[in-house]
């Protein structure tokens, strides 16, 4: 049985030995893994080497936000440790990302391998009104979103990170191929732990999302392997 490459299942664990006991757990009902700052701070490329090893795809989750030449420099190391998909945060501006993605392209032809696909963060899927009023920024939320999309995306960025409910916006300002990696997806009845914006998978594909990005609904269940098939059935019907 094929992973659908759709469900990516966020590793948020603190070591090796938890990641490895999840993976084994999920068996063929994942093919793709977010490894997010916590495991890859503990285990380094240990982690994404072990993956690989297994043939999963990694979006290796570290949003980086710096000058461009450090986030440069960054990416052209992460670059060649196998990921599929790499991030940064969009709020770094436009010549940040200009250089993030070259980076990446020149590293990638030097190494001769396929180019990682890099993203941009957008808006954090656990900010509501409330902290957004405390940034004082000058437009809604989803405005903000649309806003740094068109600008990832000017920058030669391949897609945004963004909450479902920014989705379809996003799809129509940036067009069918431009990728959508929606966090905050929560089936029917979980917990919404510390997400805000917040949509559950079917609701999110039919936004425009292209990947969605879930943790604790499949990893902290009592069998994680039954969650992951139970949604990969709701995401069928798109």
């Amino acid at each position: 049985m094929a992973g659908d490459k759709r469900l990516i299942v966020a590793l948020d664990v603190p070591d090796m030995g938890q990641a490895r006991n999840l993976v084994e757990k999920l068996g063929d009902s994942v093919s793709y893994y977010k490894v997010g700052m916590e495991l890859y701070y503990s285990t380094g490329r240990e982690v994404i080497a072990y993956l690989r090893s297994l043939n999963k795809d990694v979006f290796l989750d570290l949003k980086l936000h710096d000058i461009p030449n450090t986030v440069a420099q960054s990416l052209r190391v992460l670059t060649e440790l196998g990921a599929s998909m790499l991030n940064i945060h969009a709020s770094g501006g436009l010549a940040m990302m200009k250089a993030a993605s070259q980076a990446v392209a020149n590293k990638a032809d030097q190494l001769g391998i396929s180019r990682p696909a890099l993203i941009a963060v957008t808006v954090l899927t656990s900010i509501d009104a409330a902290d957004w009023a405390n940034l004082r920024h000058d437009m809604s939320i989803k405005e903000h979103v649309v806003h740094l999309a068109k600008l990832a995306q000017s920058a030669g960025i391949d897609g945004v990170v963004a909450s479902p409910q920014e989705a379809e916006a996003i799809r129509a300002a940036c067009g069918e191929k431009f990728i959508i990696v929606t966090p905050g997806v929560r089936p029917q009845g979980a917990a919404i732990n510390d997400q805000s914006r917040i949509a559950t998978p079917l609701e999110a594909l039919k936004k425009g999302a292209h990947h969605l990005v879930i943790g604790r609904p499949i990893t902290a269940a009592a069998d994680p392997r039954t969650a992951a098939l139970e949604i990969r059935k709701e995401m069928e019907a798109v």
